[in-house]
């Protein structure tokens, strides 16, 4: 399975998201801190769900890296969040 689609299958089976969409961005850190030639190091993720409903942004961002811990957080280098609830806010 790929860290993509491991990523996708743990924040599906965590947070139930309304809209997901992952993005890897690794091939714009070729050559720079972080790149370790897997084309596998940044992501970026967004995502609306209903449970993130009344929360802040940084429980957002806990919630998401809950789901993600220990892998595949423990094997990419950067990950850019946008996250949404689904009243809005």
């Amino acid at each position: 399975m790929s860290i993509k689609d491991e990523i996708h299958r743990k924040i599906v089976d965590s947070l139930q998201p309304e809209h997901i969409e992952i993005i890897n961005e690794s091939h714009l850190h070729q050559g720079h801190a972080g790149w370790d030639g897997t084309g596998n190091s940044h992501f970026r993720i967004r995502l609306t769900a209903s449970r993130f409903n009344g929360l802040g942004r940084i429980a957002r961002h806990r919630l998401v890296h809950e789901a993600l811990t220990p892998a595949p957080m423990d094997t990419i280098h950067a990950l850019a969040l946008e996250l949404t609830a689904t009243d809005g806010s």
